[in-house]
């Protein structure tokens, strides 16, 4: 009954001797500790760790019952672009003809894509968001995929369906791993998306490449770490940790060493809820969120406990090595404070100044402080100075002056509390564990900390994590509700959760449901929602005794040697030149085009995000299918209204559906053109002589993007203007369909990748376009290319919004240049700055509720204030709020896939509204700026609340608040007060021509 516990750090490499039968007593089962430098191989450090707990707690070998690792060694190689540790990967899409605009690597640095790509392929299959297949899989496909592969000698091939998560029969991707496993034989790794990553089709295909990429050297690695168990006679199972805080046997690791790439952080908050003694106290059901601050040597890591005893999970996406990938991890943030931070003092006017960190001496701690003997003040020295640590010499400090002591506590205590603030979902007091060889820095009262715990073996909790790690099943799934009970499905995946945590080895008496979370899909009428439930348990003995070492097909090698400082890059590859954004000015052609750049479409994109005020989709697959047009050599061309014959026409194109499809079954590309040529031919429009250019119908979001890539496609203009100045969630609510313009709502088409396209002549109103083109696009997969009826150049700027896209753009560079600045707070101030409007809340997100009616999402937001600190340091951002708000009131923020309006709610039940649509209300993420659609509204969320006003067309006429306002959507007791006037958009054109 005997654990070890490693964790490998950047500076350290902690081990732990672990008497589970003594898991009672106050040192929680901890017979013997210690931290090793850490290695340039890994497997050096963790013989070294473990070697010495084995001589402290003077216990042989063979008493131990497992080993558990955690290592930051694979993500490090991806992080470092390390040539010898990557692979290159072939990748083949069981996707039909979707997906092909936006391609494997195609959002990969260019470093990183040189040393990663090795083939592309696409066969057919795949699946609808209703299980439909798209097409059937064909053996005859993936065979000549394989005598592709190899011809090229590809030993790692990652294997991507559309919509995985439903093919519970393994018809797809499970099927074509079998078929290429059996062609390309034993010595190459086959691995499924579906088993790495979650819905989302770029972000799962991408963290499948990264695992795919790192396999042979992970193998490797996972070798070495055997060969140094071997070396200590060590006879028993090897484990790693996982980001969720759970386990992994060895050969599960050497098959998806992703699922172990940020382990260390989750490894601190478990072992801290460990050592403290959490999973005691009380039920789940009656414990609170916790806090965990890991103090290193160099940074400080905060995480959030959920009463389930496991991390919360950060955002839907995580970049790594600028990768966009969606696999789990905890939601940790990093300040640089640690115990080797430097203590800088100089004389300023205002008297003596004290700044702590960012700077380090790190690994070199016991070398460079004063305490031991070195000449660099740190924070160590600040403590010791102060009394509150004994750590080596105190009389070395002693001549430190009581001042600067004074300060760098005072400035030590302010990063924390800040850093603690940002990680908590309620005003109230919270629990902190503090852990980490560094935690010795930290004061004994924070505010907003009603109490503090260092537990036992606090410097290693780490190492305790991983050798105290659950096991654990999770069941990532999306169901099809209609005429089913919500209550019986998750039952039914509750029970497959528990059932599969079982068999990876967890203790059937102890296995219990940690986390379940029900997500309805947008824009859908078959009530599809995805169900995602984990369950977890302690590690069973029987289940150590049974597990398997890695598979002996693979090369029984030894982890190469490296020396420090030793890593290969892809050299052939040029960095792409930065681009000096202060001084950036866009290319505009003597006849007055605007040819955009990168950064220009970039900036365009981020724009289109804060006009969609939480709807029109995500901009992110748009933008890079635009950016792609341009790398393959087409250019995207913007005009001015005023520049064009007004009987020009313009084709209108965007994507109708779910967004949360459109992330998953990516656009093939023949959609929007099948759509146009079916209309245009109906109509008699020659699209060769006859069409000047591309409008978009809705600027914000996804949408605003669609015509760049089919102007570029075709080679045609994008007008700078649209038809609504935001995003709605209604065909007919544009300007041409609230003023009942001739032609402005039919004919249109619509049209699927599959050669499904159908053109709707006329309706006998407005509001039968939505329902007819949304009943057929739910036939279609609930995504669909949709063009509207072609205006010319006039009624676009009569029935529409000019310049939304420099407006856009502007946006876009005004969020640009205060991230460059690394001034974040002033984000509201600038964007206020290009339409006029209100900051109207700073907070955090406390509760968001989501239900699907008639296809479309309903639901709200609440919003709870900052702490004072977070007030004061950000008064600037929250002086142009209408109306002042306590600590205690909530802002609310209902929904239907758009923001509709905010509201104040005080705590004696009394509400304000303080701005409603058509005026633009967009909610950005404090953290980065960006905007947020409404599916990324989750809790704990620091945000920014925005109101814009919107342009008089919507606001100053029956029509247009009649088709926008809050009447449209059943509010019809809102009344809607402007809340600012509206500014004119300026001309990107008109300014730098």
């Amino acid at each position: 009954m005997l654990r070890i516990g490693v964790d490998v750090g950047g500076t350290n490499t902690d081990g732990v001797l672990i008497d589970v039968t003594r898991l009672h007593e106050p040192t929680r089962g901890v017979l013997a500790q210690f931290k090793a430098p850490t290695t340039p191989n890994v497997s050096d450090g963790i013989e070294n760790a473990v070697r010495q707990v084995l001589t402290i707690a003077s216990v042989s070998p063979e008493k131990v019952s497992c080993v558990s690792i955690g290592t930051t060694a694979f993500i490090n190689a991806v992080l470092e672009a390390d040539g010898r540790r990557l692979a290159k990967v072939a990748v083949v899409r069981i996707s039909g003809p979707y997906t092909k605009q936006c391609p494997p690597f195609i959002d990969f640095p260019a470093r990183l894509r040189a040393l990663t790509e090795g083939h592309v392929g696409y066969v057919d299959g795949g699946l609808e968001i209703d299980g439909r297949e798209i097409r059937p899989l064909k053996e005859e496909q993936l065979v000549e995929q394989c005598k592709l592969i190899k011809e090229k000698g590809l030993k790692n091939v990652v294997v991507c369906g559309v919509y995985t998560a439903l093919d519970n029969e393994g018809k797809h991707e499970v099927r074509a791993a079998k078929i290429m496993q059996r062609e390309l034989g034993p010595t190459v790794n086959v691995v499924c998306s579906r088993d790495v990553g979650q819905v989302g089709f770029l972000e799962r295909e991408n963290a499948t490449i990264l695992n795919a990429s790192i396999l042979t050297f992970a193998q490797r690695t996972i070798r070495g770490f055997q060969a140094a168990m071997k070396a200590l006679n060590l006879s028993c199972p090897l484990f790693l940790t996982q980001n969720d805080g759970t386990l992994t046997t060895a050969a599960s690791a050497a098959r998806l060493p992703i699922r172990t790439f940020a382990s260390g952080p989750t490894n601190s908050m478990r072992g801290a809820a460990f050592l403290a003694g959490l999973d005691e106290h009380k039920a789940a059901a009656q414990r609170k969120s916790t806090i965990v601050a890991d103090i290193g040597g160099t940074t400080t890591d905060v995480g959030v406990l959920l009463p389930s005893g496991f991390p919360r999970q950060a955002a839907s996406f995580i970049e790594v090595g600028g990768v966009r990938t969606n696999f789990a991890m905890a939601d940790v943030q990093s300040i640089a404070l640690g115990g080797g931070s430097l203590v800088k003092v100089h004389e300023a006017p205002q008297g003596l100044h004290v700044a702590v960190g960012p700077e380090s001496v790190g690994h070199y701690l016991i070398r460079d402080a004063k305490v031991f003997g070195g000449n660099v003040l740190t924070t160590t020295d600040v403590v010791v100075a102060s009394g509150r640590a004994e750590v080596g010499k105190k009389e070395a400090v002693s001549d430190v002056n009581g001042a600067v002591v004074g300060k760098a506590m005072a400035n030590i205590k302010k990063q924390l509390e800040g850093i603690i603030d940002k990680m908590k979902t309620s005003p109230e007091d919270v629990t902190v564990l503090l852990v980490g060889g560094g935690s010795i820095v930290a004061p004994d009262h924070l505010v907003g900390v009603g109490e503090i715990l260092r537990p036992p073996h606090f410097s290693v909790a780490n190492a305790v994590g991983a050798a105290m790690a659950k096991v654990a099943g999770e069941i990532d799934t999306i169901e099809l509700l209609q005429g089913r009970s919500i209550h019986d499905v998750i039952d039914n995946i509750k029970t497959q959760a528990i059932e599969k945590a079982i068999r990876a080895g967890a203790d059937p008496a102890t296995v219990k449901i940690v986390e379940v979370a029900n997500l309805p899909v947008q824009y859908v009428t078959n009530q599809a929602t995805r169900i995602i439930v984990k369950a977890a348990g302690d590690l069973a003995p029987e289940a150590v005794a049974s597990v398997s070492t890695l598979d002996d097909a693979l090369e029984d090698t030894q982890p190469d040697e490296y020396k420090e400082g030793d890593k290969t890059a892809s050299d052939e590859v040029a960095e792409e030149e930065e681009i000096d954004i202060e001084t950036y000015k866009p290319t505009i052609r003597p006849n007055r085009s605007w040819v955009l750049s990168e950064l220009d479409l970039e900036w365009i994109a981020e724009g289109c995000g804060v006009m969609g005020t939480g709807g029109g989709g995500s901009t992110y697959p748009p933008y890079l299918m635009a950016r792609q047009k341009m790398r393959d050599g087409k250019e995207i061309i913007v005009v001015d209204p005023d520049d064009i014959p007004e009987d020009a026409w313009f084709l209108r194109v965007m994507f109708m559906g779910s967004p949360s499809v459109s992330s998953e079954r990516l656009q093939g590309g023949t959609e929007l053109p099948s759509a146009i040529k079916a209309l245009t031919t109906y109509m008699g429009l020659n699209l060769d002589k006859d069409v000047y250019g591309v409008i978009s119908d809705e600027i914000g979001g996804g949408n605003g993007l669609e015509p760049m890539i089919v102007a570029a496609t075709m080679g045609r203009a994008v007008l700078d203007a649209d038809l609504m100045g935001r995003a709605y969630p209604n065909l007919y609510q544009t300007l041409p369909g609230a003023y009942g313009v001739p032609g402005g709502l039919w004919p249109c088409a619509i049209s699927d990748a599959i050669g499904n396209t159908v053109v709707l002549p006329s309706a006998s109103n407005a509001s039968y376009v939505e329902t007819i083109l949304r009943t057929v696009t739910t036939e279609l997969g609930s995504s669909s290319g949709l063009t509207m009826p072609p205006l010319k150049r006039v009624t676009c700027q009569n029935y529409g919004i000019t310049h939304s896209v420099s407006q856009a753009w502007r946006l876009g560079r005004a969020v640009a240049l205060c991230r460059k600045r690394n001034d974040l707070k002033s984000i509201p101030s600038k964007i206020l700055e290009i339409q006029n409007g209100a900051c109207v809340f700073v907070g955090k997100i406390v509760d968001v509720s989501r239900e699907v009616r008639k296809g479309f999402t309903w639901g709200s937001v609440t919003i709870a204030p900052l702490m004072e600190d977070e007030e004061e340091e950000g008064d600037s951002v929250a002086s142009s709020a209408p109306v002042a708000y306590g600590p205690d009131d909530r802002l609310i923020i209902p929904f239907q896939n758009e923001n509709l309006y905010a509201c104040l709610e005080k705590p004696d039940g009394t509400s304000k509204i303080l701005v409603t649509v058509p005026d633009l209300i967009t909610v950005l993420d404090s953290q980065n700026g960006a905007a947020l659609g409404t599916p990324d509204y989750r809790y704990g969320l620091r945000v920014t609340v925005l109101a814009m006003a919107a342009s008089p067309k919507w606001t100053t006429t029956e029509e247009g608040l009649k088709t926008g306002g809050p009447s449209a959507f059943g509010l019809h007791r809102v009344q809607f007060t402007p809340i600012a006037k509206y500014k004119p958009p300026r001309s990107v054109i008109s300014e730098f021509a």
